[in-house]
């Protein structure tokens, strides 16, 4: 039964200031993995920003309207480059996703360069681009294994000289961001909804061969997204089909958040899935649009983590019923931006002024607070390397 935007946004509030669970025992795993220097942004105190930071914030902030901020926080799936040029050139979108429907030619005719010179600041042009079955330009850049046949097959070493190769040439196609690794840990058949996606179902396996790929990111200059945090590697089902369910969270602590803890420093931005996490999520309000959900990422120390301060993604708004079950897109949108995520993201660029709509009405009433806007703003800048302050 579909919730009202009213009843869910009131759940949320009423869990805005709830973060369960504790640290866990399980020591952190020593990695390589350096942030690139216009990569996303280590986590900073305000008490250490400086005031020639805080001058570059506000000049940076300076070049958006209030509605242009918005929509900075918004990435959107689009059909080909008409697509996307309308919707940069209208209002503005932080980034536009390149799916399994999209016309690839916008990635080949030199489409890109055009629309990102509509754009105020850079765009992010987003894929998933895992391997394997999860692979959007296979044609163009040829097919390579799932994670899990990768780890059975390559030392990390090697998927990293690989992942160079690779990501270099996503980038000359234009992408910016790529929605991986997938850090989920996982015992699931191959064909589950994560089954061979993940890299192995011992999280220090998982860990060191998404360090190397995110190395191998850092190094190419393409950014990359842990997912799908807490975890869904253990889940009840597919969250494309309908509610997922977790194991409790203080059982997460020795295995699905192992990698998250482990690369939270890495560069790395996050996507959070849309899983119901006992111990950690209200009912009925899965971590895409938790509170509690946010907090624990955000904060680090719910899980043994350092805190995180770069950008937090969505995973998709409007095609998973596992959301869509719950809200619509426009109240979706709003319920992530408010629990705390930086940059919600949706398959279709259908809604873009709807959301925005609803979104410019959030803010003038307080339900989503200007500066927690621009702190978002400034993350997905910073992300891009858009804000170098």
């Amino acid at each position: 039964m579909r919730k009202t935007p009213l009843v869910l946004l009131a759940i949320i509030t009423a869990v805005a200031t709830a973060c369960s669970g504790g640290d866990s025992d399980t020591e952190t795993a020593a990695t390589s993995t350096t942030p690139p220097a216009t990569g996303p942004a280590t986590t900073t105190g305000e008490s250490s920003i400086t005031p020639a930071q805080r001058d570059c914030g506000a000049a940076y902030l300076a070049q958006f309207t209030p509605r242009q901020k918005l929509a900075q926080l918004l990435t959107v799936g689009i059909t080909g480059g008409a697509d996307a040029m309308e919707t940069v050139t209208s209002e503005q979108v932080g980034g536009v996703f390149v799916g399994g429907w999209t016309d690839k030619s916008l990635l080949t005719n030199g489409q890109l360069p055009q629309i990102q010179q509509t754009a105020i600041v850079p765009l992010m042009v987003t894929i998933d681009e895992e391997g394997g079955r999860v692979s959007r330009v296979a044609d163009l850049i040829g097919a390579v294994p799932s994670a899990r046949v990768t780890a059975q097959t390559m030392t990390p070493e090697e998927f990293y000289q690989a992942s160079l190769v690779r990501n270099r040439a996503l980038k000359n196609l234009g992408v910016t961001v790529d929605f991986a690794p997938d850090v989920d840990v996982s015992s699931q058949p191959d064909d589950s909804v994560i089954g061979d996606r993940s890299f192995s179902d011992d999280p220090d396996v998982v860990t060191r061969y998404a360090d190397a790929y995110i190395r191998a990111m850092n190094e190419v200059g393409v950014g990359s997204v842990m997912k799908h945090f807490p975890g869904h590697g253990s889940g009840s089902g597919d969250s494309h089909t309908g509610a997922v369910r977790t194991p409790p969270l203080d059982q997460l602590q020795t295995s699905d958040l192992v990698p998250f803890r482990n690369l939270i420093g890495s560069g790395a931005a996050v996507m959070v899935g849309h899983l119901d996490v006992p111990g950690l999520t209200a009912p009925n309000v899965p971590a895409s649009i938790s509170p509690a959900a946010m907090s624990l990422l955000r904060n680090g120390s719910g899980y043994g983590a350092a805190p995180f301060d770069g950008p937090i993604f969505t995973d998709d708004l409007s095609g998973m019923a596992a959301i869509t079950s719950r809200l619509g897109i426009e109240a979706a949108v709003e319920a992530a931006l408010v629990a705390g995520a930086d940059n919600a993201l949706w398959i279709s660029t259908d809604a873009v002024s709807s959301v925005l709509d609803q979104l410019e009405n959030a803010v003038a009433s307080g339900r989503l607070p200007a500066a927690q806007v621009d702190a978002s703003v400034l993350r997905n800048g910073k992300y891009k390397g858009a804000a170098r302050c």
